[in-house]
């Protein structure tokens, strides 16, 4: 007597889908709900962390409408969230990939941990070095007839967006990586499109950077340049 095969043990490739998407909600669930809770923490020690960034500026900072300081601060805690939670929001974009490119649970390791490695860098990196030149040099604009009344709200923008920019610009070579081990872009491709790589980083830079001044996007685009050439090494390295 001939036995049935068992079509309960593999799943349709519509319910591994429907699988998929449930775990990515709940992920996106999780983080949304943990970003809410340490958002309300961190409010409260807002004034200090603007203290923190103030210290580039050098001058006070000013607010045109009754609520901007009180959004300015949620803004500011709510980055400052970000920043924590990144690990956690890391891993679950790792893991929502390896299913769909057969990701072992190593490989989900370290890519999580170099992700994490390059943002933080990234970040540092922009708080450091480029964000202290960037707004000594837009701030060389003032003069007797000219001077900055700088917006509490828009500060806290203006460096948001930059800090995080670099964070996620910084990844561009586990990118690389990853687009080379998963089969979607070949090394060569990296190797022989180098002046599709340049205009492809100024656009990112063009987009990304918060003010449209030539020296910002310079700050922006030149080590993006240097990142592409540095994960072409780490591929030829990986011999991937």
């Amino acid at each position: 007597m001939t036995e049935k095969p068992d079509t309960a043990a593999t799943p349709s490739p519509a319910l591994l889908a429907v699988r998929a998407i449930n775990e990515v909600r709940k992920y996106i669930l999780g983080i949304a709900i943990a970003l809410a809770v340490v958002t309300v923490v961190l409010y409260f020690f807002s004034p200090q962390m603007l203290r923190f960034f103030q210290d580039h500026l050098e001058q006070k900072l000013a607010f045109f409408s009754v609520a901007e300081p009180f959004l300015a601060h949620v803004k500011l805690a709510l980055i400052a969230a970000l920043f924590i939670l990144m690990p956690g929001i890391i891993f679950c974009g790792w893991k929502a990939a390896a299913k769909p490119f057969a990701m072992s649970a190593g490989s989900i390791g370290w890519f999580v941990l170099f992700t994490c490695l390059l943002f933080y860098s990234g970040a540092f990196f922009c708080y450091s070095i480029t964000l202290p030149f960037g707004v000594r040099f837009l701030l060389e604009f003032q003069s007797a007839q000219l001077q900055p009344i700088i917006s509490i709200g828009k500060f806290v923008t203006f460096v948001a967006v930059f800090i995080l920019a670099f964070g996620i610009i910084f990844e561009l070579p586990i990118l690389m990586v990853f687009g080379a081990r998963s089969g979607l872009i070949p090394r060569q491709s990296f190797e022989k499109n180098r002046r599709y790589a340049i205009l492809a980083i100024s656009i990112i830079a063009a987009l990304l950077t918060p003010t449209p001044d030539v020296v910002n996007m310079l700050l922006m685009g030149v080590p993006l340049y240097l990142l592409y050439e540095f994960g072409i090494i780490v591929i030829r390295i990986l011999k991937i």
